[in-house]
């Protein structure tokens, strides 16, 4: 049985963009932090929602803080 480690659930720019919303960070925001279109950020987000196997960004952040993934 092979377990599951949080830190290779999501990719390095996941985490990050991630990161910037427990900050309070708009979608918009990240984008210009980032230097990427906020269809990217959106796409990191959805991706990250996806593997995580949650409904939205509230429960990504939470799983992800319940994983010690993030910290506030």
């Amino acid at each position: 049985m092979t377990l599951c480690v949080a830190a290779s659930i999501l990719t390095k720019r996941e985490k990050e963009v991630f990161n910037w919303l427990i900050v309070g960070k708009s979608t918009h925001e990240i984008a210009v932090l980032l230097g990427i279109s906020e269809k990217t950020v959106r796409n990191h987000i959805s991706n990250g929602i996806q593997k995580l196997g949650v409904k939205g960004r509230a429960q990504a952040i939470v799983e992800l803080l319940r994983l010690g993934e993030l910290s506030l």
